[in-house]
């Protein structure tokens, strides 16, 4: 039985958005990566052709101005580009999981304003959740957002924000109740694009994911628009966080995935020039152990990601999947880091060499979009909640 044509058409579409994303991270990313991340400076000329791309418009659907692919081909994508240089796909992931916020559950109105705008890269910026005493405890957000007339004045600050610096648009988790009980009912999402009253305070340093701005965010009587509460009804902020999680899950499982296999090509191709004792490394048993074990956490990794991705394409609820990948890929890509060092021996320590980077980008991503400590909480009590007794 042949495949419908429309099946065709999207697998044809992904290889030609896959190509094309190859090229341009041969021919733009891959020459200045190396310095970029060690000087840390944002990489302005790859935002822009980003733009020009579509990147910023993934996920988005064609209606509203975006390239409308799906998640399985967006993972693919950031697989790609983290192999290259894991700093440019936090770029769009943390603006992705906001415009993923606004397209799932923002009013039809809040779509066509703020959508279009999102994939073009008009508007670019992400995620505000963190802050000084708050980052797995979602629910211990403090911002407030008080009602005045058509507006909320908002006071708080957020902290380890992504494109904090250059962003100027960000989803911001604040309480409207600070009394609810459960607290998570108190709580609220807007879309607060900034001015007076909200500006990064400062840039925060890393050991890795360089190149990146991370920032901490001030909000003092800040006026946002009541038209701006994602899906205009008060209280529901935490459930669209929770659903935008899932591709920001995705995304980070992804980059997992790219680290590893970077860390894998770069270990593959070394031990065959590197020798001791008279042969290539890759003849001692010693290493080939290493090599198997990396090849086989990528590719366990990569079907992981897949599943998730498919999942969350086909509507299911995936936080137990997308917490799988999550949590396997990105402690793959930590322990493949760490096998490449040592494989690589001084060079794998040497700031010459992509090794030492992905050293220091991998623990990140066990961090990131919740723990792995979270990941197994939710995926036992999913395993629970979906097999009852």
């Amino acid at each position: 039985m042949s495949e419908p044509a429309s099946a065709q058409f999207d697998r044809e579409k992904e290889q030609m958005v896959l190509e094309a994303v190859e090229r341009f991270l041969e021919r733009e990313v891959r020459p200045v990566a190396h310095q970029l991340e060690h000087d840390d400076i944002w990489p302005a000329e790859i935002v822009e052709r980003m733009k020009e791309m579509g990147l910023f418009g993934c996920i988005i659907r064609e209606e509203y101005g975006g390239l409308g692919l799906s998640a399985s081909t967006y993972a693919k994508i950031v697989e790609r580009i983290s192999r290259v240089w894991m700093s440019v796909s936090g770029i769009i992931n943390s603006h992705l999981i906001m415009a993923a916020c606004v397209q799932r559950d923002g009013t039809e109105e809040q779509r066509r304003r703020y959508l279009p705008r999102f994939a073009s890269g008009e508007l670019r910026g992400g995620l505000a959740l963190t802050e000084p005493d708050c980052g797995t405890d979602l629910q211990a957000v403090r911002p407030v957002a008080r009602r005045d007339g058509d507006f909320y004045v908002v006071n708080g600050t957020k902290t380890w924000i992504s494109n904090g610096i250059h962003g100027s648009a960000f989803a911001v988790l604040v309480k409207t109740n600070p009394k609810a009980e459960p607290r998570h009912r108190g709580m609220s999402l807007f879309i607060c694009e900034k001015g007076p009253g909200f500006a990064p305070s400062r840039k925060l340093e890393k050991l890795g994911y360089k190149g990146i701005d991370s920032a901490e965010l001030v909000f003092d009587d800040f006026r946002v628009p009541a038209a701006n509460l994602v899906g205009g009804v008060e209280g529901q902020g935490f459930k669209h966080v929770m659903n935008g999680l899932e591709i920001g899950r995705i995304n980070v499982a992804a980059r997992g995935v790219g680290i590893a296999r970077a860390c894998l090509e770069e270990s593959v191709a070394y031990a065959q020039v590197r020798k001791t004792f008279g042969k290539p490394i890759c003849e001692h048993q010693a290493i080939q152990i290493k090599l198997a074990d990396m090849a086989t956490r990528l590719e366990a990794a990569r079907h992981l990601t897949e599943a998730a991705a498919t999942a969350y394409d086909q509507g299911r609820r995936c936080d137990m999947e997308a917490g799988m990948a999550k949590l396997f890929a990105t402690e793959a890509a930590s322990e493949n880091s760490l096998e490449a060092m040592r494989i690589h021996g001084a060079y794998g320590y040497s700031t010459e060499f992509n090794i030492e980077r992905y050293y220091r980008d991998a623990p990140l991503l066990c961090i990131g979009e919740g723990t792995n400590e979270l990941q197994r909480i939710i995926i036992a009590r999913q395993l629970v909640a979906r097999n009852p007794v």
